[in-house]
């Protein structure tokens, strides 16, 4: 059942020891006890939800805030220092740093930084996108954060990531929304944030066909030639390209390429309860119903092809429940231990799903699956809290991943997984990233323009 969100309340926000102690309703008050599951830490076990969720969210922010590219003001890729062959400090990542453009605003609204710093920093994201690398208006996946020169995400793919862009573009208008306020800094703020959206050429990434193409580059034209299809993390891309006030895609685009990819429909009952409208079998990795979502708003929103809230709760169901069976006898997997979803492994990186699983638990699963399974996520997020002896928890919040069987726990952390964590927090408490967004002129067409239907169009 999710709270009822009351942002006003949130305008009171007092320091208490261990957190920040905000109201938002009653549900969100409520206290629970950590889930027995592990030997207790030793940490205290006096927080409330709300507590407990202030402190995710305060430390989760700093990877965006104290840990950002000094120069380029954008998220670091990852912690790693050593990693990337040393690059890694300056490699930083458009598509995390959209979602630390969001994770901007989380701050402002819970007193981590005000207003005026918010702005200055934006202000330098901003200024560095405008002069550094684009192509055909669209951002590369990675810049070198010291001077926005695109670094090749892989050989071939050294330009444009229209997908990557996407993920910049929903935290940039976010922002435009949420710094509304008469004066020349939020107006110039505004300004360039509406160049850089009107700049990206979606409608020349479809490569002349009715599909969008995740990738061009100077060198490579469209070599990798991969089109953008559905069901996966990019559904944000199609809805921004419709929503293009100066290069927008037609609606066959959208029907004829995204809603044309081979794992687009599924419709099967899983265990007996849960039936799933779109995506791979058991519904992939739950990355899938988060970093479209940071700020569409899937409540009552309903297309042709699927009711997404029933979509992404029925996917996160799925996904618990798996982990609950566990039929690949992992160890630690169980009600309060869940979540796949791509992450560091101890064999690398993967995207973990039921389909592809080999015991790898990660945090921002569960945790950024708040809004569709408050319960279930909170008792998650105690349990990785208060019962592994600070193994999952570090400077910057819930480390990447872990996984019991291998005896392996991250100690670093990943722009792509920290971000929706703290984003999809605050959607669900007050719904602030959810009703900035949806508030934009040019989605409400785009939705429109698409076939959709939402009460919040």
């Amino acid at each position: 059942m999710k709270p009822t969100r009351f942002i006003s309340t949130l305008l009171f926000v007092g320091l208490i020891s261990s957190g920040f102690m905000s109201c938002s309703s009653n549900e969100d008050n409520k206290v629970d006890k950590p889930i027995p599951t592990e030997p207790d830490s030793g940490l205290p076990s006096q927080l409330t939800d709300n507590e407990l969720m202030d402190k995710v969210q305060e430390q989760t922010f700093k990877y965006f805030w104290d840990f950002a590219h000094p120069v380029s003001g954008l998220a670091r890729e990852r912690s790693d220092a050593n990693a990337y062959g040393g690059e890694s400090p300056n490699i930083v990542t458009s598509g995390g740093s959209g979602f630390g453009v969001m994770a901007i605003i989380v701050g402002v609204e819970r007193n981590y930084i005000s207003r005026e710093e918010a702005i200055d920093r934006l202000n330098k994201i901003t200024d560095f996108i405008l002069n550094g690398d684009r192509f055909h208006g669209a951002l590369p996946h990675w810049y070198n954060g010291n001077t926005g020169a695109v670094r090749p995400f892989s050989t071939l793919d050294n330009g444009g990531d229209l997908v990557e862009t996407s993920f910049m573009i929903q935290g940039l208008l976010t922002a435009r929304q949420y710094f509304d306020s008469d004066n020349s800094q939020e107006k110039e703020l505004r300004d360039k944030i509406n160049l850089i959206w009107d700049e990206v050429e979606w409608d020349w990434y479809t490569n002349n066909k009715n599909s969008l193409t995740w990738h061009w580059s100077p060198d490579n034209g469209f070599a990798i030639n991969l089109q953008i299809k559905g069901q996966n993390e990019a559904l944000i891309t199609y809805l921004l390209a419709a929503s293009s006030k100066t290069h927008a895609i037609e609606p066959d685009v959208y029907h004829d390429g995204w809603a044309s990819g081979n794992g687009f429909i599924n419709g099967k009952l899983y265990y007996q309860k849960w039936q799933l409208p779109l995506g791979p079998d058991f519904g992939g990795p739950l990355f899938f119903a988060h970093y479209s979502f940071l700020g569409l708003n899937p409540e009552g929103l309903v297309d042709r092809y699927a009711n997404y809230w029933d979509q992404n709760v029925n996917h996160t169901l799925i996904n618990r429940e798996y982990c609950t069976r566990n039929p690949k006898g992992f160890q630690g997997y169980g009600a309060t231990t869940w979540g796949l979803t791509a992450s560091d492994d101890h064999q690398g990186y993967s995207a973990h799903s039921p389909t592809n699983d080999n015991g790898t638990i990660t945090p921002t699963a569960a945790l950024s699956s708040m809004p569709y399974t408050p319960d279930e996520s909170l008792q998650a997020l105690r349990n990785f809290y208060y019962n592994f002896n600070g193994k999952l928890w570090g400077q910057y919040g819930f480390y990447d991943a872990f996984n019991k069987s291998a005896n392996w726990y991250s100690n670093q952390y990943l722009a792509i997984d920290q971000g929706p964590i703290i984003v999809m927090i605050e959607n669900y408490r007050t719904g602030l990233l959810w009703d900035l967004f949806m508030s934009c002129p040019e989605v409400k067409a785009g939705l429109t323009k698409l076939g959709f239907t939402s009460p919040n169009i």
